[in-house]
């Protein structure tokens, strides 16, 4: 079309006069110009549906690639279960239950030891810790067992917790086991001498003159491992640790068992967690699990002690943990079950929309 224009303006347009001359020269710029804005009107469109085009795809591929990932993530292959074991009540007999299913159920087995036998982490080896147990995928799944205090995940940033699990035992059996433990040991280790061996104090004597190796305060230990690091958990009598232990106990634990009721908390646990303890019930009644580690010579305190020992606001304290923890556990085991009937309670998914 410019080219038979040009060829016409040869004719109309005289040599002669300049005039028509200038004014052919400014409708030629001017078509130029409307025919390369017309040119690059279309390759910019063209290049803004390039990127848009692009970044779809982008978007796509990377929905596609978390979607995968999410499909691919497999929860039994990746499990934590950690168990902040309390020392005295019956920690030894599970833990063993563990060690001899890890092999045929395929799962790890660590325990954690710190230094002192302490039971709170520095801050640099509480974020260690976390770091090095979720990142490490040769020992998942896998549960770890220690006499350490719970540690919340998701305050150094984890989008991923453990499960925890314990057991509580009632405070005063708890407290006697351990003061006879420290002088007599026990069919565990029966060659091992104690720090407190020799020393033939019973219970009863030593709370009636008032030592220190069963002062009430000793108790304060099963609040304070469900409480966690918090400076006001290990301090004795602290209204406030009392209820953090109850609000951990409820939404951090997976299962808090109690040791006078040890084979049901086994039972429980094959139940609701089968990845680990699938058989736990059939090899706890068969073997010599349930009976490991009972403390030598012990001798059950008198009325008197014992009435002494209850009047103190250390036990009413342990004890009110202790009796929650049973009403959580007791409640769990309920529901496992319909009522009145023998069957696990089960569920399912339905009208599911859009077909």
């Amino acid at each position: 079309l410019l080219r038979q224009y040009l060829y016409n303006m040869r004719y109309q347009l005289p040599i002669t006069k300049p005039k028509y001359l200038v004014t052919a020269v400014i409708l030629l710029i001017t078509i130029l110009s409307v025919f390369y804005n017309y040119s690059l009107s279309n390759k910019l469109k063209e290049l803004r549906k390039n990127l848009a085009t692009n970044e779809n795809e982008r978007l796509i591929g990377v929905e596609y690639e978390r979607q995968r990932q999410e499909d691919t993530y497999n929860f039994d292959e990746n499990l934590i279960v950690i168990y902040n074991r309390v020392p005295k009540t019956g920690s030894t007999s599970f833990v063993n239950l563990a060690y001899d299913l890890c092999k045929k159920n395929h799962f790890h087995v660590l325990h954690i030891n710190i230094t002192g036998n302490m039971h709170v982490l520095s801050l640099a080896n509480q974020l260690d810790f976390v770091r090095n147990i979720t990142s490490w995928k040769q020992m998942k799944p896998a549960l770890y067992h220690g006499h350490m205090a719970y540690l919340d995940f998701s305050k150094f940033g984890m989008p991923a917790k453990p499960l925890y699990i314990n057991l509580i035992r009632k405070p005063l059996d708890r407290l006697v086991s351990y003061y006879y433990f420290l002088r007599y040991g026990d069919n565990y280790r029966p060659n091992l001498v104690r720090r407190k061996a020799g020393d033939k104090i019973t219970f009863d004597e030593c709370v009636e003159q008032q030592l220190a190796d069963c002062d009430p305060r000793l108790m304060w230990l099963q609040i304070p491992f469900f409480c966690g690091h918090a400076s006001e958990c290990w301090e004795a009598g602290n209204t406030w640790a009392l209820a953090q232990a109850k609000r951990n106990l409820v939404q951090e634990y997976f299962l808090v068992g109690f040791t006078e009721q040890m084979e049901d908390f086994v039972s429980l646990l094959e139940v609701s967690l089968p990845r680990f303890f699938r058989g736990s019930l059939d090899h706890y009644g068969t073997s010599n699990r349930s009976h490991l580690r009972q403390t030598t010579s012990k001798i059950a305190p008198n009325k008197e002690t014992v009435e002494k020992i209850q009047g103190s606001d250390v036990w009413k304290m342990e004890n009110e943990l202790y009796e929650f923890a049973a009403q959580q556990f007791y409640f769990m085991q309920k529901k496992m079950t319909l009522p009145g009937k023998n069957i696990l309670q089960s569920y399912m998914y339905e009208k599911v929309r859009p077909k």
